[in-house]
C-alpha cells in the first residue's frame, strides 16, 4: 500500500491541502511537506496523528474504504460527515436523535 497516496486520498476526500492536514492533525509544517515532497514514509505516531485528525483509526486507514456494506444512500451521508466541523456533527447528532 502506498501510504503517502491514502493520505492524499483521504485529504482529497475532505478538500484538505497541506496546510489543513497541517493544523488538524497537530504537526509541525515540515513532517507533512516531507511526507509528499521527499516521499518520506510517516512513523507511527504521525500516522495516529493524522488518523486521528480525519476521524478513523489505523485500521480503517489500511482497511478497506468500508469494512461493512453501505448502501448507496448511507455512503453518501458518511462522505458528508466526514466534511462537517466538530460543531456540525454535534448539531446533526443533537437533530437526528430529536427525529425519533
Amino acid at each position: 500500500m502506498d501510504v503517502n497516496k491514502r493520505i492524499k486520498d483521504f485529504m482529497e476526500k475532505r478538500n484538505w491541502t497541506e496546510y489543513k492536514l497541517t493544523k488538524e492533525a497537530k504537526l509541525p509544517p515540515s513532517t507533512v511537506a516531507n511526507l509528499f515532497k521527499r516521499n518520506t514514509i510517516p512513523s507511527i505516531p504521525t500516522l495516529e496523528a493524522i488518523c486521528s485528525a480525519f476521524g478513523i483509526t489505523l485500521s480503517q486507514f489500511f482497511g478497506d474504504e468500508y469494512s461493512v456494506k453501505l448502501s448507496e444512500e448511507q455512503k453518501e451521508l458518511f462522505d458528508r460527515w466526514i466534511t462537517l466541523s466538530e460543531e456540525q456533527k454535534l448539531l446533526l447528532l443533537e437533530l437526528v436523535k430529536n427525529l425519533k
